[in-house]
């Protein structure tokens, strides 16, 4: 699948080393600032003030306070990205695809706020915005397909690409889920011992399934 085109957030400078500092630093701000108070009730006027800098700078990066949910949508994608990027190898193996998991889940534990805030704005977005949302979140999905079709299973366990894809899906929802649910989780889990059961749900539900069908 190919990757969706990133909307454009227009912005007047031409220096792209400092649109990503300052894309981070509105990223960073708004965050913090959605946490407290909202996407509907922040004004652009106070992300500014959150990233550290005027009004005026900041419309020199976004043109709207809908163009801040892009931004934090892409930087997200681009985190989960370079986490697995070098997890891809066409000779994967069954410890690579545990590696792949823990890195992700790992980034979430990272990024709660972020992951929350999107979702939980993803409302409060336009039709063609939403829609942008859920191709990232596909992607997402994508780089996991890939990572599962490339670990060497016995030939009993091969999965067709609907199960590929149902796999794939499930690593990304249950790591989200520790986002969403940390609240429950962390009275009885570390980071470390949900990703280590849900690894172990996860393989035991491909193994087992195979064995049992």
């Amino acid at each position: 699948m190919a990757e969706k085109e990133k909307i454009v957030v227009q912005t007047s400078v031409k220096d792209e080393s400092l649109i990503e500092i300052r894309r981070r630093q509105i990223v960073s701000g708004a965050v913090n600032l959605f946490k407290e108070k909202g996407f509907h009730r922040a004004t652009t006027r106070e992300i500014a003030k959150a990233a550290g800098f005027s009004i005026g700078t900041l419309y020199e990066y976004i043109r709207t306070k809908e163009d801040v949910l892009y931004l934090l949508c892409d930087y997200i994608y681009d985190q989960v990205k370079q986490q697995l990027a070098e997890i891809t190898s066409e000779t994967g193996t069954v410890e690579e695809l545990k590696e792949a998991i823990k890195q992700y889940f790992h980034l979430i534990d990272r990024m709660v706020d972020e992951f929350t805030i999107m979702y939980q704005e993803t409302k409060s977005l336009s039709k063609e915005a939403m829609h942008y949302v859920f191709d990232k979140e596909l992607e997402m999905v994508h780089l996991f397909e890939k990572i599962i079709k490339n670990t060497s299973l016995p030939k009993n366990q091969l999965l067709t690409e609907k199960e590929i894809f149902l796999a794939a899906n499930h690593i990304v929802v249950q790591g989200q889920a520790w986002a969403f649910r940390k609240w429950a989780f962390r009275k009885r889990y570390t980071i470390e011992d949900y990703i280590n059961d849900q690894t172990k749900l996860f393989l035991s539900g491909i193994f087992h399934f195979h064995e049992n069908s």
